[in-house]
């Protein structure tokens, strides 16, 4: 299939869309960094499908700077826009966007979108400003592309529910949809960060979404203390070779704070070191 045409500009894009809409095109939005893999073309499916066969499905490509921290190498995330474009043709895209940083934040930015609260536990207090910078990103993109349906993937389940919040409290118009999470065939979750495993580490990698399922059963076997199953959680992550545990929490599902008893639906999140790779992953508990 011919590679997906890139816009590289705001303008160039909002033209295309703006042209779209024009002809009653119902427009969706897939937002990346790139880098793009097997999830990732399930996210642009869902948004085919979504879009109908005759709407526009936009991808954006933006390895966002403002959502890494001083610790995290910006630099040494990968990139692979010809790969990209194959992959967003093949799963039915029409277009991408990828701007520069420069394109995206012109100039000495002063403003920035924020949502408190969702951001206190879990990957907030390990990746401070983290979500600032999410929250701002996805609001700028959102004004650029103006989507009928944006597509996130459940993988990032706290962005997700922080993304929803935003656009529900700031009136953004259109709706949010989540994809199920995609998992290579031994259930370790798909991430464009997978490729800096080392054998011995994907290998072990696994054994966090095992972690994962060993809470879910004790939870479907009546377990409702929090600590216990957190506990549990902890000595099995714990115990998977060369593992450095960054969190193991349940919260609720919702709001994203601590629960003592598992009474509500709630969310089972881990992220976990591997080497120098950080990967994160959950599962809904009932």
């Amino acid at each position: 299939m011919t590679p997906v045409p890139v816009a590289e500009t705001i303008a160039e894009t909002r033209a295309t869309v703006a042209a779209a809409r024009a002809a009653g095109r119902v427009v969706s939005f897939v937002p990346t960094m790139g880098a793009l893999h097997a999830g990732h073309a399930e996210l642009v499916r869902v948004a085919r499908r979504l879009a109908g066969p005759s709407g526009l499905v936009v991808v954006s490509i933006f390895v966002n700077p403002t959502q890494f921290g001083p610790a995290e190498d910006f630099t040494r995330y990968p990139r692979s826009l010809d790969a990209d474009r194959t992959l967003c043709g093949d799963a039915g895209a029409d277009l991408i966007f990828h701007p520069t940083p420069a394109e995206m934040y012109p100039g000495h930015a002063v403003a920035f979108a924020d949502v408190t609260e969702l951001g206190d536990h879990l990957c907030g207090p390990s990746r401070p400003g983290h979500f600032r910078g999410v929250c701002t990103v996805v609001l700028k993109l959102l004004n650029v592309v103006q989507p009928d349906v944006s597509v996130f993937g459940a993988k990032d389940a706290q962005q997700v529910r922080i993304v929803r919040r935003m656009v529900a409290d700031l009136n953004v118009p259109g709706r949010i949809e989540i994809a199920p999470t995609v998992r290579e065939a031994d259930g370790l979750a798909m991430s464009s960060r997978n490729v800096f495993l080392d054998a011995a580490e994907r290998a072990a990698a696994p054994r966090i979404y095992a972690a994962l399922l060993a809470v879910r059963a004790r939870a479907r076997s009546g377990e409702t203390d929090v600590a216990r199953l957190e506990s549990a959680l902890r000595a099995d992550l714990a115990a998977i070779p060369g593992a450095r545990v960054d969190y193991a929490r349940i919260v609720d599902d919702d709001r994203m704070q601590p629960l003592p008893r598992l009474d509500r639906p709630g969310l089972c999140a881990v992220a976990v070191f591997l080497g120098r790779t950080r990967l994160i992953d959950n599962l809904t508990l009932p």
